[in-house]
């Protein structure tokens, strides 16, 4: 028989919310659901087709709690999926789909599930907060972080797939774009131009010895298999045809900075890194320039926190460790919230053919969320 969590998962995943699509039909979903549930809905339009959904229930108050979670997803082209991703599919005691783990079958899960909670009885306020392209640099709630301004409680659930790991902190993500721009000219007469991609080949090893000197300043060796800033050349797109010097060459680079830290000093390094090449370009006639495309934060979460400690009875492990990935909660952390990452589904089937996550996580997870609203929300005290 199916259940209302498993039907409204259905929905969702039937919604194809990849981050280069609009998520109006699913956010109308959520929206309507927690509409029912007697929730205060904002719908916040960031772009055409892009929008954040905050519902609030009960009365405001820093002591509530945020759950959160995110409505995209990664593509599915060319994976070999056994079945439709966008098609909820039940085989082998398991729920395949895109999103399912990561992270529709949590965003379900926590929906369906408003109907039993006591919300006419809240003494402090259950906050909703379902974001957009969180996949592609959580840029939705970095949208909130910018623009929100209303009072939101200070504790947040983000229910990544962690395999009910606790997690209080996780590096961040930054992008930076390396233009390196030339001169054309005739490929029989390269003393007439100045070669972009050559250029680009400099700049590569210029940024291959950052990296290393990166790996040496190590932190959290205990929490992270790879305790420093990670670097990866991910792009490199010049020139326009064989017979011509190229004049174009843009590369695009990722980097991870530890919790705690932000991201420009490890832009200014990478600037600095390059101070030499762009000297040498502009000699030519050319030049490089770094620019910053997108920073998702860094997140740290101090140890033992109130969410920790609430968390901690229904944990896979009793204690807090590190999420290997980026979350919204380095945007939340911006704005004075204090996250945990901590849910249903494991990191290692998501993005992945054939993701899949049990139900069994799914009904646990429902259970984590009736104690966290009754200790946050409804109990007459608020532990300290």
């Amino acid at each position: 028989m199916t259940n209302d969590r498993t039907e409204l998962l259905r929905q969702l995943i039937g919604c194809p919310t990849i981050s280069s699509r609009p998520v109006d039909a699913l956010a109308a979903i959520l929206a309507n659901r927690a509409e029912d549930a007697g929730g205060r809905v904002e719908s916040i339009e960031t772009a055409p087709g892009k929008r954040n959904l905050v519902a609030r229930f009960g009365p405001p108050s820093p002591d509530g709690l945020i759950i959160s979670g995110h409505m995209d997803v990664v593509p599915t082209e060319g994976q070999p999926w056994s079945s439709d991703p966008f098609r909820l599919t039940a085989r082998d005691g398991q729920l395949f789909g895109r999103g399912t783990a990561d992270m529709k079958g949590f965003i379900a899960t926590i929906t369906a599930a408003l109907p039993a909670l006591p919300l006419a009885h809240l003494r402090r306020e259950l906050v909703l907060i379902w974001t957009h392209d969180e996949e592609v640099g959580c840029q939705g709630s970095q949208s909130l972080a910018r623009a929100y301004a209303e009072p939101l409680p200070r504790h947040a659930w983000i229910g990544e797939p962690t395999g009910f790991e606790m997690c209080r902190m996780h590096p961040g993500h930054t992008t930076v774009r390396i233009h390196c721009t030339g001169r054309a000219a005739h490929s029989s007469r390269p003393g007439l131009g100045f070669n972009a991609i050559q250029l680009a080949g400099r700049v590569l090893t210029e940024l291959e010895t950052l990296a290393d000197h990166w790996q040496t300043e190590r932190r959290f060796e205990e929490h992270l298999e790879t305790p420093f800033t990670v670097m990866n050349i991910g792009e490199i797109h010049g020139g326009t045809a064989v017979n011509i010097v190229p004049d174009q060459c843009t590369i695009r680079v990722g980097f991870r900075p530890l919790p705690g830290d932000a991201s420009k000093p490890r832009v200014d390094a990478i600037v600095q890194c390059l101070a030499a090449v762009k000297r040498h370009a502009q000699f030519g006639g050319g030049d490089v320039v770094v620019e910053t495309e997108q920073i998702a934060p860094a997140l740290l979460t101090q140890s033992g926190s109130r969410l920790e400690r609430a968390l901690c009875g229904h944990a896979a492990h009793p204690a807090a460790s590190a999420a290997p990935f980026a979350t919204d909660g380095g945007n939340f952390q911006t704005m004075g919230i204090e996250c945990m990452v901590f849910g249903p589904g494991a990191i290692d089937v998501a993005h992945k053919a054939d993701e899949h996550i049990n139900p069994a996580d799914l009904a646990r997870c429902e259970s984590v969320a009736v104690d966290l609203v009754q200790q946050f929300c409804i109990a007459d005290r608020t532990p300290a």
